[in-house]
């Protein structure tokens, strides 16, 4: 059960509180935010209060992100001229969008479904159980928390997450919650598959050999993370996922049909609205950083929301933990011209994504840091 001086500290959004002491409550509880609806909270906690949250930029109602249908790449019926019609899509979305949404993958719509359903299973079982599972030891192959900056973000966000490495090096599935091991092996490797055809168009799009962004590693590692967003009393208060880009390479995400994600595309937040069987594809600042900013990682936000919960499931194709000798990525040599010079220095995987933590999602692009 959650400490309960938590909500009784909280009946008032002002009254004066230790911050420090409030998340030590809540971390140490290990029951996450779902443990917060579970005891009954009407009110949320101003430890998840964010300040800005009615200065956000206004919602556009009228456009929405590219969708691509890759039923030409995963059939036998490929022909050259659909290829290059892809091709061409995936280049427009990743200049002017960052984002794009995939129909037709080749991932059964049952696969897609158990995962989600694994989600729930792992989330809204005992919490005893789910407890073993609690860690905020980034070196676990596999382990539960609630906000992985939880001491070092400006405001908590209403979610908690089950993170597991799948790759590269091999798992061992017993490291995996009982719950949801199955599902999650067997969908990694069909994100996997997806992930390798997305690099092939990605590299191609870039006026590259198709094998060039997996010859440089860019595929090497696959950070799954399962995130839960219970319902929220006060959703006006709060973020699902506050404002942030991801640091990856590439980002596969499967979503339920609740939405609540958000991308910031001229100056305005556009719905991802849900489509039943899509993958919701994002570049990272890895990819921004090599390309010397020709494709985006764009900031994105899920909203609280007072129904759910809402769930997904996001893969991001980098390594989790890089080697300490990691290689250097810097803006890729080909892309380069006198008057398209580098804007980034080199830097290791390790090196942005340890930037990236220790910051937390505190709305600025980890890129910045990195900037010529």
């Amino acid at each position: 059960m959650v400490n309960t001086n938590l909500e009784e500290n909280k009946q008032d959004h002002e009254h004066v509180y230790d911050r420090y002491k409030e998340l030590k409550l809540l971390d140490e509880s290990k029951a996450g935010v779902k443990g917060l609806v579970d005891a009954g909270f009407t009110k949320v906690p101003k430890i998840f209060i964010h300040d800005n949250k009615k200065q956000t930029s206004s919602t556009s109602t009228k456009l929405s992100i590219p969708i691509i249908d890759f039923g030409p790449l995963v059939t036998s019926n490929s022909s050259s001229s659909s290829r290059f019609e892809i091709i061409e899509k995936v280049k427009y979305a990743s200049e002017k969008w960052g984002f794009f949404q995939v129909v037709n993958h080749g991932i059964p719509s049952t696969v897609l479904d158990d995962m989600i359903d694994g989600v729930l299973r792992f989330h809204e079982q005992d919490t005893e159980i789910k407890k073993e599972f609690y860690s905020r030891d980034i070196t676990k192959r596999a382990y539960y928390n609630t906000n992985f900056d939880l001491y070092v973000t400006p405001a908590v966000n209403w979610r908690d997450s089950l993170s597991c490495v799948m790759s590269p090096q091999p798992l061992d599935p017993q490291e995996l919650p009982i719950v949801c091991r199955d599902i999650t092996i067997e969908y990694s490797k069909h994100v996997n598959k997806v992930g390798m055809i997305l690099f092939e168009l990605l590299s191609e799009a870039l006026g590259l050999n198709s094998s060039y962004l997996k010859d440089i590693d860019c595929a090497e590692g696959l950070f799954l993370i399962s995130h839960y967003y219970p319902p929220c009393p006060e959703p006006e208060l709060t973020f699902g996922t506050s404002a942030h880009s991801d640091s990856s390479f590439l980002t596969v995400l499967l979503q339920d049909q609740l939405g609540g994600l958000q991308v910031f595309h001229e100056n305005q937040w556009v719905d991802v609205t849900p489509i039943p069987g899509s993958l919701v594809v994002n570049l990272g600042d890895m990819m921004q950083l090599i390309t010397n900013d020709k494709f985006l990682s764009v900031k994105h936000r899920v909203l609280a929301q007072k129904i759910g919960p809402r769930v997904s499931v996001a893969c991001f194709f980098r390594q989790h933990l890089a080697p300490e000798n990691s290689k250097l990525y810097g803006p890729i040599s080909e892309l380069l011209t006198p008057e398209n010079p580098p804007v980034y220095k080199e830097t290791s995987v390790k090196g942005l994504v340890s930037h990236y933590y220790g910051k937390g999602l505190d709305g600025n692009s980890a890129l910045e840091h990195f900037r010529l």
